[in-house]
């Protein structure tokens, strides 16, 4: 066996990006590197991992297979470097938490109260973002730690721990025509404006139901837009409910729908770092708290 960990993960990563010049992006190295890699990781195995014929390279049937072994592979080495990091690791002096903006002000504001009380030395940043901001953030080492609603473009360096569930509603307007639809169809739907939580960048976004939507980067824009009857949206429920909102807008049934209300919220990590005594009683203790609130 002469293939490396560096010739698999060029590999995974060039699947993912689509492309070699996209992968060598992603790793910051020239895409002449991952291409020796490639052909290196494939003359060691005896076979071809893409077909190269096309504009883009495309994965063979046995590329297929190794791809998803070697994304094994990776995540074990991983989780081996994330054992030793916790094994010699001692208290944290400083963590940098991301935060979807959208996580309930309350619960959080409360654990963090306990934070400082626990570790009156931590040094302790908070930053926020949506999704798949925080996402990016804890896959590039900005922050240490990510607390977000779940995400189906993690990066597979990336492991989500859920802690809790929050429903999420469809809502109009008052005065919006679909509020006179106690269960609206699809069609009925894709008649009207639908606004859609994305990343700051705009570059990721929930899948459209109807053909005219806007894309926003925050749920409370998201709500207040509603409210000014400029579409509907899906909303967690604990950000229609403020104050400001809750009179103004309609929970809309769902049953005519094909789509779950419920979105998981969690926290992220890289499968290669650590988790010191803060981190670990960081997420024990937010699923005790929200044991206790749920």
């Amino acid at each position: 066996m002469d293939w490396t960990l560096d010739q698999l993960n060029a590999f995974v990563i060039s699947v993912e990006q689509g492309s070699f010049s996209g992968a060598a992006r992603r790793i910051g190295k020239a895409q002449s590197r991952i291409s020796t890699a490639i052909s290196n990781l494939e003359a060691d195995l005896g076979f071809d991992l893409f077909d190269r014929s096309a504009r883009l390279p495309v994965l063979t049937l046995a590329g297929e297979q190794m791809y998803e072994e070697a994304k094994v592979v990776l995540a074990q080495c991983d989780r081996l470097q994330s054992r030793a990091l916790t094994l010699t690791k001692g208290e944290e002096v400083s963590l940098t938490i991301a935060m979807d903006e959208a996580t309930p002000t309350t619960v959080f504001e409360e654990f963090f109260e306990r934070v400082a009380a626990k570790f009156p030395l931590l040094k302790l940043t908070i930053i926020s973002g949506s999704k798949d901001d925080i996402a990016s953030q804890v896959d590039d080492l900005t922050a240490d730690l990510g607390i977000l609603f779940f995400s189906k473009t993690l990066p597979n360096s990336l492991e989500f721990t859920p802690i809790c569930e929050f429903n999420s509603s469809l809502i109009v307007a008052k005065n919006h025509p679909l509020a006179k639809v106690s269960a609206p169809t699809m069609q009925q739907l894709s008649q009207y404006r639908q606004l859609l939580i994305c990343d700051r960048m705009g570059y990721y976004h929930t899948d459209a139901l109807s053909a005219n939507y806007w894309h926003i980067d925050s749920y409370y824009s998201i709500t207040a837009f509603v409210l000014r009857n400029m579409g509907w949206a899906f909303v967690p429920d604990h950000v229609f409910n403020y104050s400001i909102f809750k009179d103004g807008v309609v929970r809309l049934s769902i049953e005519n729908i094909p789509t779950s209300p419920w979105i998981d919220m969690g926290l992220v990590k890289r499968r290669d770092q650590g988790n010191g005594p803060v981190l670990r009683w960081m997420y024990q203790e937010l699923k005790t708290m929200f044991a206790q609130h749920n």
